[in-house]
């Protein structure tokens, strides 16, 4: 969304199979390998049952679930360890923090489930990949002292012919209570609809959560407000599937030009991926938006004339933005919950006076040097290929021209994906070009025809609800998703932008957060 207003914007199912392989595992003190009662108790020793399974194994890779209980005095933290005899690498955990070094596989509780009671359980799950064998495990230890005992045969069940859902991780953030244990659908692109890996049709329908492209380089810290558990389940109220969260380019990077105060660098990548990782683990997705970047630009429709990323730029620069997307790219590869917006909102047919259309839409396909835009800028295909050259398949957003309303030529600018992941994004606000089912039919229409089509942003700059109506039952009819801006409490009513919320406890404003929210309870993916 183009706005003046830049305190707080720029521009404005898990098939689990049968479990495959088990192994339980009873200990009593270090070295001892015996059954015990689960009610057994021995002060100043670790006694705990593991029971690790296989979930989900489809042949080149696989889920697991490791059920460690607590027998004897109670824990205020706990780190499994075990090791693999065959080459199977970790690539996403959750409920624990995961890591491996050669064979060897250590997971450390997190800050919410570090406390174990007597007779208490924790359940740390993972992916992995593999080829050849998939042995599990024989021995394990829980905080250093031994769980051993024989191992379980290699999982029997069908391979199935793609991977469960599972998020990437659980933050660290505590949550008022562990993350339930359906995640989020891990998306593909077919034909023009977004599918889960069962193949199921999805439609992403949810909210943006502003903060993270601003509070950053205004020394406000981090979100701007909690980032917890409490506050997803204030979303799930709504019938929340998706969250698009705008990022700002410099913070990821740590560049030494955000002042001082931002959270910046490895601690606002933290807190990105904890963020996104919880709300993957309650069931919905993420979008990852590209907000504001690099680059002076002092032109027509300019937000600000600072070089920091400090407002809604025309164009990502050609100097920091495919490094921000190769490491968000590596950070999220292999967790397609996750879906990548490649740039907020494009504007260089206004840096150039919509005297050229052609070199506009050229510009956006292909960067370089765009008229009327100073610094070098980077294409939305150099974008595409800065995130496949990580080997990550997540689905990838790029827009089109006019703050992303216009599509008209989308098709025929459009970026190449060697994964066939890629979506049309478009904007929509009441005061944009394109505003009518007519103008939707034509253009917006045409392309939701051939790929799928995700209203990152939709919104109108009045507190009534009547024109996101509009848009809504057209998506609904065509098959788009949408995402409504924007869930923060700000009390923002006016020209600039309109709010949701009222609380972070989720109560809708008046009017425009009520009718949204009773329309997004009629909706399904």
């Amino acid at each position: 969304m183009r706005h003046p207003f830049s305190l707080f914007r720029s521009a404005r199912s898990r098939a689990v199979s049968a479990v495959a392989a088990v192994a339980v595992i009873t200990i009593a003190g270090a070295g001892a390998v015996v059954a015990l009662p689960r009610a057994a108790q021995a002060a100043g020793a670790t006694q705990c049952q593991v029971l690790y399974s296989v979930a989900n194994d489809w042949g080149s890779g696989f889920s697991t679930n490791v059920s460690i209980t607590n027998l004897g005095a109670p824990w205020t933290s706990w780190t499994l360890g075990y090791s693999y005899a065959g080459n199977q690498t970790l690539s996403s955990g959750w409920n624990g923090s995961w890591t491996q070094s050669g064979k060897a596989v250590t997971v450390t509780s997190m800050s919410w489930n570090g406390a174990v009671a007597t007779n208490g359980t924790v359940t740390p799950a993972a992916n992995f990949t593999y080829s050849g064998a998939n042995a599990a495990p024989t021995a394990f230890t829980v905080n250093g002292v031994l769980c051993g005992g024989p191992g379980s045969p290699p999982p029997t069940s069908t391979p199935s012919t793609s991977p469960s859902t599972s998020p990437s991780s659980t933050p660290s953030t505590p949550p008022s209570s562990p993350p339930p244990g359906t995640p989020a659908p891990q998306l593909h692109v077919s034909g023009n609809h977004l599918v889960t890996s069962a193949g199921a049709t999805y439609r992403l329908l949810g909210v943006n959560r502003s903060s993270g492209e601003f509070a950053c380089v205004q020394g406000k810290g981090m979100w701007d407000g909690p980032a917890d558990q409490a506050t997803i389940d204030a979303m799930k109220t709504w019938n929340i599937h998706v969250v698009r969260i705008p990022l700002n380019e410099e913070c990821w990077l740590g560049n030494s030009d955000v002042p001082a105060g931002g959270t910046v660098g490895a601690a606002y990548q933290k807190a990105v991926k904890d963020y996104t990782d919880l709300l993957v683990a309650n069931g919905i997705n993420v979008i990852l938006d590209l907000h504001w970047t690099y680059g002076q630009y002092t032109g027509p429709s300019s937000a600000c004339a600072d070089a920091l990323a400090a407002c809604q730029k025309p164009m990502p620069d050609a100097q920091y933005t495919p490094t921000f997307w190769k490491q968000v790219a590596t950070a999220f590869k292999g967790d397609n919950a996750v879906l990548f917006d490649l740039f907020n909102e494009p504007y260089p047919d206004a840096a150039n006076n919509f005297s050229n259309a052609t070199e506009a839409w050229t510009c956006l396909r292909d960067g370089g040097t765009c008229t009327g835009i100073t610094y070098p800028v980077a294409g939305m295909q150099s974008l595409v290929d800065a995130v496949r050259a990580t080997g990550a398949t997540n689905v990838v957003m790029t827009g089109g021209l006019t703050w992303t309303n216009d599509l008209s030529q989308w098709l025929a600018y459009e970026p190449k994906d060697p994964t066939g992941n890629l979506v049309a994004s478009w904007h929509s606000y009441n005061f944009n070009g394109c505003i009518t089912t007519s103008c939707w039919n034509s253009t917006i229409g045409a392309v939701a025809a051939k790929v799928p089509v995700q209203a990152g942003e939709i919104g109108q700059n009045n507190c009534n609800h009547d024109y996101i109506d509009q848009v809504m039952a057209w998506a609904d009819a065509n098959g788009v998703g949408y995402s409504a801006w924007t869930w923060n409490p700000w009390g923002v009513c006016n020209s600039n932008g309109n709010d949701l919320i009222t609380d972070w406890s989720g109560t809708p404003t008046a009017t425009y957060g009520q009718g949204y929210q009773a329309h997004l309870l009629t909706q399904k993916p």
